[in-house]
């Protein structure tokens, strides 16, 4: 008995320096494992090369774009279809407004001037061109041209849904404004949407955390003004702005997204929306130089190379002063 006891405590025993026998396992492993996440690992480590980083990348651009137009596309199908509350809903604010309009005309030549001067989308353009000149001789390059693509994408983009569309303006007695073209989505909504998110995005890094709701509020007061002053005018409908806020979205997601993948390239952290899409504006030399790597020096004379590519004089002690 005293044996038994003996051996039963020898391989919890510290003093001993036997090692405890190996238990026998009591049936074959569970398909959930210990294998389970060697197998993972093993798979994550065949595919986590710039091939999967790739691959993750645009499967989250596609997410995300077709997220973010999701609600366009909605908005677009309950236009053609003539949805009824959205066509009661157009309709009546479409007369309510243009009865006040009618009441004052003193009030006409202010949204007149808002939305012709003010907040045309000439105006928000050359705001963006001005910041982009900027950021070229800061030599941010590459901000400079996601801020000139998404505005020239957008502007394009914007026309592209207008002519596919083929939406009439309203037609009202006694209009007090006119505006050639189609009416969705609003080419006025949608340019002050991606104008301020540009701005936004670019200048919010040298705004300090203090005032940065300041800058946001006056975007949105731009959004809502400008689209305010088109329904008023009776020159869109209440939907032909917010298919243009829609769209205006889609277009600076898609193009922030691929921003964000170069940022990710060169090793650089993701930004929240609060931060601004490059922080690193603030400093000196905001991004590094371009590449110009794959591009052979003019002076510098070939050197003969072997068949694999190597130079034959390089570690061979052929070069001059060998011995």
């Amino acid at each position: 008995m005293a044996q038994r006891t003996t051996r039963t405590r020898r391989p919890a025993s510290r003093e001993s320096g036997t090692p405890p026998e190996p238990r026998t396992p009591a049936g074959p492993p569970r398909p959930g494992g210990p294998r389970t996440p060697r197998r993972l690992r093993a798979f994550l480590s065949r595919h986590s090369g710039p091939d999967a980083h790739f691959g993750v990348r645009l499967a989250l651009t596609v997410t995300a774009t077709a997220v973010v137009t999701v609600p366009f596309v909605l908005a677009l199908v309950l236009v053609e279809s003539r949805w009824a509350p959205l066509y009661r809903l157009d309709r009546d604010t479409a007369e309510s407004l243009h009865r006040a309009a009618l009441e004052n005309p003193g009030r006409v030549r202010l949204l007149d001037l808002l939305t012709g001067v003010v907040w045309d989308p000439v105006t928000l353009r050359l705001l963006v061109a001005a910041v982009v000149v900027w950021l070229l001789t800061r030599r941010a390059w590459r901000l400079a041209a996601w801020a000139a693509v998404t505005a020239t994408a957008g502007g394009l983009i914007g026309l592209l849904a207008k002519t596919a569309v083929e939406r009439a303006r309203p037609h009202l007695p006694d209009p007090v404004a006119h505006a050639p073209g189609y009416s969705f989505p609003s080419g006025h909504a949608m340019t002050a949407t991606t104008t301020c998110a540009i701005l936004l995005l670019i200048l919010l890094p040298l705004v300090p955390r203090a005032w940065r709701a300041l800058p946001w509020a006056l975007a949105v007061v731009t959004v809502l003004g400008v689209s305010y002053t088109r329904v008023a005018l009776g020159v869109h409908w209440v939907s032909d702005v917010v298919g243009g806020w829609l769209l205006g979205i889609g277009v600076v997601t898609a193009t922030t997204l691929v921003f964000e993948a170069w940022r990710a390239d060169i090793g650089r952290r993701r930004t929240a929306a609060g931060e601004g899409l490059e922080p690193e504006i603030r400093t000196a030399h905001p991004e590094p130089p371009l590449d110009t790597s794959t591009r052979p020096d003019p002076t510098t004379p070939d050197r003969p190379t072997t068949p694999d590519g190597a130079d034959p004089a390089a570690g061979t002690g052929a070069g001059p002063g060998a011995r």
